[in-house]
């Protein structure tokens, strides 16, 4: 057998009350000294008390008799099994799994921190119980591995200077990685009967050693970006403003003066200071 077998025990309330009869005859046995009522009652009592098996909610038993899987109880309640049964109890409910921060390269080559968080449950108590040696350790190896073998595959980030633009990256495309790591952590678990609800990064930067190097590069990249706009936007008004004018011939500007007015506008539009205009109150020549 290599797979899950629900099965249902009797009734333990039937042999709790059967119990009691036997308690009840062992303590007259023991009033009247009357070994047949003492020995009899005595092994029964014995026998019948490891038969008991409480099933809590969300939670299974799975059961063994000398080595061979007989089927796991699912269904909470109060039941009675064979007394030989080795029993062995399987949380069903949800678990939530925080890595530890492990330093990996990503795909670039920058060392970087990264934990995942898991969320997990028990799908199948046999493979659990019999496919791993501890489901639980299983879970937080595999996570780890999984984790080290997604950052690998994409970069932290893009940078215009790098030439290459990535679709996916760890700090951007979060969904996308949050997906790629859940089926990763999926295929990892199954063999240990363990569904992933859902799996995403828990914590991610730069590796101490680069972090300040990367701070200034993403800082500049930022300042390079911002003032490419600005160019682009004065550009624009520059040739405007020209094209009103000669437009609507307010005033007819050679090559030099052209080239002043343009200088003066891209000066005045991408200055990181407010200007301080000059009025020119006498002629054109001075």
């Amino acid at each position: 057998m290599t797979n899950e077998k629900t099965i249902k025990a009797p009734n333990g309330y039937l042999m709790l009350a059967l119990l009691c009869i036997l308690i009840t005859a062992f303590i007259l046995g023991i009033t009247q000294e009357n070994p047949y009522l003492i020995i009899p009652s005595i092994i029964l009592i014995i026998a019948i008390i490891p038969g008991f098996i409480l099933v809590n909610p969300n939670t299974s038993k799975v059961l063994l008799l000398f080595g061979k899987y007989i089927g796991t109880i699912k269904e909470n309640g109060f039941y009675w099994a064979n007394p030989l049964y080795k029993k062995r109890g399987i949380s069903l409910r949800a678990s939530n799994f925080d890595s530890e921060r492990v330093k990996v390269n990503d795909k670039l080559g920058n060392p970087i921190m990264i934990s995942t968080i898991a969320v997990w449950k028990v799908n199948d108590t046999y493979k659990a119980a019999f496919e791993v040696d501890n489901y639980e350790n299983f879970v937080r190896v595999q996570s780890d591995a999984a984790v080290r073998k997604l950052a690998s595959l994409y970069p932290y980030d893009n940078f215009e200077d790098d030439g290459k633009i990535e679709e996916i990256t760890l700090r951007a495309s979060v969904n996308e990685v949050s997906q790629a790591l859940e089926e990763e952590l999926s295929e990892r678990l199954n063999m240990a009967g363990i569904e992933v609800l859902e799996a995403r990064i828990g914590y991610l930067a730069y590796a101490q050693e680069i972090a300040s190097a990367m701070l200034k590069r993403q800082q500049a990249t930022a300042i390079i970006a911002a003032r490419h706009k600005i160019v682009e936007g004065a550009v624009s008004m520059v040739e405007m403003a020209l094209d009103k004018l000669n437009k609507n011939k307010v005033v007819e500007f050679d090559e030099e003066r052209k080239a002043a007015m343009v200088s003066n506008l891209m000066v005045v539009l991408c200055s990181d200071k407010d200007t301080t205009p000059i009025v020119n109150t006498g002629t054109l020549n001075h």
